[in-house]
């Protein structure tokens, strides 16, 4: 659950989240936003890229991938803010074509953050084209960003990752037990696995149970929904995570009768947690 929420954008600090001022050349169109991919100004550049994923602008896709490979901006600890958002916006397109220029970003070794955000775009899209590359960097022996690579291996259901996921049930990492958790319940379905992520509703640590709600949002299911409902997170949180749960639902494989059910359930749930905003 590595949530960076990039929904806003700060010039002045690019990864961080408050818009103060607009860039120079107001972008009002997916062209402008396509053409500013090049612009001089980085800053604006950054701005196009994030413009274009939370816009979901399709005709974009491979003027971004291009930018995958960008040098220009570079930070001086060696980071590459500009790849980043393109990634994030890449993940939020979920666009199938973009899948072989991230497959080629993996190999970035000089900005772990980077390499994240690629791995969970990769998960986003959903295409298994990306399981094999994934499970090399789970089995390459070096660090990873290992609970955006579990999570994304469990999104693109790799069962064959299970005997490499499983000693991640003991990391030293909280966090990256809870991914390894999720990607266990996912591909087994034990409710063993559900009750370790529920487990960490409760945890003392605020950021812990934030990260469980959102496990259990994408693991869409009812025994989730009402662990969140009890759990020690404000309402807002719980109502996207129980929206996410409904989502998930809908687009199950589950009998029309059981999503019936599950979604008058859910529902209820909603309705609940409105009353008391």
């Amino acid at each position: 659950s590595s949530h960076s929420s990039c929904s806003s954008f700060n010039p002045i600090n690019p990864d961080s989240d408050m818009i103060t001022t607009s860039p120079a050349e107001p972008i009002l169109s997916p062209e402008t936003a396509i053409t500013s991919l090049d612009n001089e100004d980085n800053q604006i550049r950054y701005y196009a890229a994030w413009w274009l994923g939370k816009h979901q602008i399709q005709s974009a896709c491979a003027a971004l991938c291009q930018q995958l490979q960008d040098v220009r901006y570079r930070t001086v600890q060696g980071g590459y803010p500009l790849r980043r958002q393109v990634a994030r916006a890449l993940g939020q397109l979920k666009n199938i074509e973009a899948v072989p220029s991230l497959i080629n970003a993996l190999n970035c070794d000089e900005d772990e953050q980077f390499r994240e955000v690629v791995i969970e775009a990769l998960g986003k899209i959903g295409d298994s084209t990306a399981a094999v590359p994934l499970l090399q960097l789970l089995q390459s022996g070096t660090p990873q960003p290992y609970e955006a690579l579990i999570e994304a291996l469990g999104e693109l259901g790799v069962i064959e990752a299970r005997p490499l996921v499983e000693p991640f049930l003991k990391h030293d990492s909280e966090r990256v037990q809870c991914a390894a958790a999720r990607y266990l319940y996912l591909i087994t379905q034990k409710p063993e696995y559900l009750e370790r992520i529920i487990q960490n509703l409760n945890h003392e640590n605020p950021y812990l149970r934030w990260a469980a709600a959102f496990d259990l949002g994408a693991i869409g299911h009812i025994e989730a929904a009402e662990a969140i409902v009890q759990a020690k997170v404000g309402n807002s949180l719980k109502l996207l995570n129980i929206k996410r749960i409904l989502e998930t639902v809908l687009e199950s494989d589950k009998s029309e009768i059981e999503k019936q059910q599950a979604t008058q359930t859910l529902f209820q749930i909603i309705d609940q947690l409105l009353i008391q905003l």
